[in-house]
């Protein structure tokens, strides 16, 4: 009497009985996948909203410690009476206690409200609507462009490790990183817009359009605004993203599985990326998602050299008053960008390795 097809009985050391077959106790193992994977969900999404929370609390305290009286500031050079001060602390909240103050700003943010702005007299969020197309397209076009070079040359770098090619790009990826990115904008200002020596100036030194052009030559003079900013991102942006790439490369060059996949007689270059590359991509895709971030908040620093008009320009011009509001406004879009890429970052690791979440 064949026995094959007949259940039996096991006992699990932590489970107890366990129902088996032929193919052993798979069914209890796809159950606890499908049981696992909503639980990770779950924990990363309340990872998520409590990290919201401490943004809000954050960007409400951290600006307050600010040195200056924004009323003060706002009126500087107009003669105002003490009455008018007081008047408009009372127009803008400002008399009211700090604890009141802080729970008007988090209902007015959960509801979406993010006030209005002392010195441009207009709602926050329209402000940051306005602004952030030209940050989206410089920074975005930035972070695919750096992104896809980093990748692409720390995979070249860790695969031929220790040659001529892997120590020139190993230590230029160095230098670039270390280097400010406010500072190589200057210098490229300086040698490529204002000209130096033989160099005549080729590009503007700053905004996004010359504003008397239509239609394609609009295209054609916004990119040409671009050349500068983008190329200083990625300059910067390319060399982290190498980096990361090539550590984790090189964990994976001594696994086993790449030593089986060569004596089955795999070419070299398909070794590396069917099997090599895809196993070393868990820490790079979360370089990708932070980049990505990066998209909305851009880059301070790099817009205000370059007199670039989105949300960067736009914090620096906050900050230097402080208009509390909008600060406040601009840094939870900031941090809630990148808590949301972070998050999707850790929702897309158990699709790339089995073995996360559960």
């Amino acid at each position: 009497m064949s026995t094959a097809s007949t259940p039996r009985t096991v006992r699990d050391a932590a489970d107890g009985p366990v129902e088996t077959g032929p193919s052993g106790p798979a069914p209890r193992a796809a159950s606890s996948t499908w049981t696992a994977y909503p639980l990770y969900v779950a924990g990363k999404l309340g990872g998520a909203l409590v990290s919201l929370f401490a943004v809000l609390v954050t960007s409400f305290f951290l600006f307050r410690i600010i040195p200056g009286d924004p009323v003060k500031a706002m009126t500087h050079g107009v003669p105002t009476s003490a009455e008018q001060l007081a008047t408009l602390r009372r127009q803008f909240g400002l008399d009211l206690p700090l604890w009141q103050q802080f729970t008007d700003y988090c209902a007015k943010a959960l509801s979406g409200d993010l006030g209005t702005s002392y010195q441009f007299h207009a709602p926050v969020g329209e402000l940051i609507v306005q602004k952030l197309p030209a940050t989206l397209l410089l920074t975005g076009v930035a972070v695919v462009i750096y992104s896809a070079l980093g990748l692409w040359l720390g995979t070249r770098s860790a695969w031929r490790n220790g040659s001529l090619g892997d120590r020139l790009n190993t230590g230029v990826a160095l230098t670039l990183w270390s280097v400010p990115a406010f500072w190589l904008g200057l210098l490229l200002i300086i040698l490529f817009s204002v000209g130096i020596g033989p160099v005549p100036g080729m590009f503007p030194t700053g905004g996004m359009e010359s504003g008397d052009t239509t239609g394609f030559a609009y295209v054609v003079d916004v990119a040409h605004h671009m050349v500068l900013p983008v190329t200083t991102l990625v300059a910067v942006g390319y060399a982290q993203t190498l980096l990361v790439m090539r550590s984790s490369l090189l964990d994976e060059m001594g696994s086993d599985y790449l030593t089986t996949a060569r004596a089955k007689g795999l070419r070299d270059d398909l070794v590396r990326r069917r099997h090599a590359v895809p196993n070393a991509m868990l820490p790079t895709v979360t370089m990708v998602f932070i980049n990505l971030g990066h998209v909305a908040a851009g880059s301070i620093l790099v817009e205000t050299v370059f007199s670039w008009p989105g949300l960067g320009g736009l914090f620096y011009a906050a900050l230097s008053v402080p208009d509390l509001p909008l600060v406040q406004g601009l840094f939870v879009v900031f941090a809630g960008a990148m808590i949301v890429m972070n998050l999707l970052a850790d929702l897309l690791y158990p699709l790339l390795d089995p073995r996360v979440g559960r």
